[in-house]
């Protein structure tokens, strides 16, 4: 079972939290506290991984704690703009946030779908393409970003599958959320009730799903070694006093 310190249980309830808030704005319609309260969620999130997470915290935690970072930048930047502006935004800081997660999984790749289940790969591929056919006849000059965004979304929930089931089902929940965002954004005539509650939502628990796997992983590699025996002294020679570090 995992143990966590006082201080990542601390960063976690109070990111609970301030999530249990800005849905509950997103459901009564208080925008003013639902942007606020957006504004808080990746740097609450990412208290957690770094409270969570053992020194030397390494790769892994490294890049998906920049990938956290860019995931604030877009759910902050856009609001200072409008428009296509808005939107080209939104996608340029989650693709920093989707490479930066590229990178924290590639090391894992060979434990991956790709190299130990392809078959699998099949899901991620129909989620591609029917995405792209709903919505790259429709976006314009905004194609090319979309297509870009797609296939690196894509890749990162296929790496994540090497990390662990955590970040596996983590790296799958935030496909889910960025689909609801381009169909909602491109196809016409789609109309989901409570559009932006539910990405907020898939969107929240795929990455806390990320975190907790990689604060899992984590663990698991800086589990502290069992202390050797203590050697016995040999006589009429000083004793040594071993060291583990």
């Amino acid at each position: 079972m995992l143990r966590l310190s006082l201080a990542a249980r601390g960063w976690a309830a109070v990111f609970v939290l301030a999530a249990l808030v800005h849905l509950g704005a997103l459901l009564t319609g208080a925008d003013a506290l639902a942007d606020v309260s957006q504004t808080l969620l990746m740097p609450l999130l990412a208290g957690v991984l770094l409270a969570a997470t053992r020194w030397p915290r390494g790769h892994l935690v490294r890049w998906a704690t920049v990938a956290l970072g860019a995931s604030w930048l877009g759910d902050s930047v856009p609001r200072l703009l409008e428009g296509d502006a808005a939107f080209l935004a939104m996608v340029g800081c989650f693709l920093v946030a989707q490479v930066a997660y590229v990178v924290a999984f590639a090391p894992d790749a060979r434990r991956s779908v790709v190299h130990r289940r392809p078959a699998l790969l099949v899901p991620y591929a129909v989620v591609l393409v029917v995405l792209m056919a709903a919505c790259l006849p429709h976006a314009g000059s905004l194609a090319l970003p979309v297509a870009v965004y797609g296939g690196v979304l894509t890749a990162m929930a296929v790496l994540a599958t090497g990390v662990g089931p955590l970040v596996a089902a983590g790296g799958a929940v935030f496909l889910v959320s960025d689909g609801l965002i381009a169909v909602n954004q491109f196809v016409p005539g789609w109309v989901l009730p409570g559009q932006d509650f539910w990405v907020m939502v898939t969107y929240l628990v795929g990455q806390s799903l990320i975190v907790g796997g990689v604060v899992v992983r984590n663990r698991a590699v800086r589990r502290a070694p069992v202390a050797a025996p203590r050697a016995k002294s040999l006589p009429g020679r000083d004793n040594v006093v071993a060291l583990v570090v």
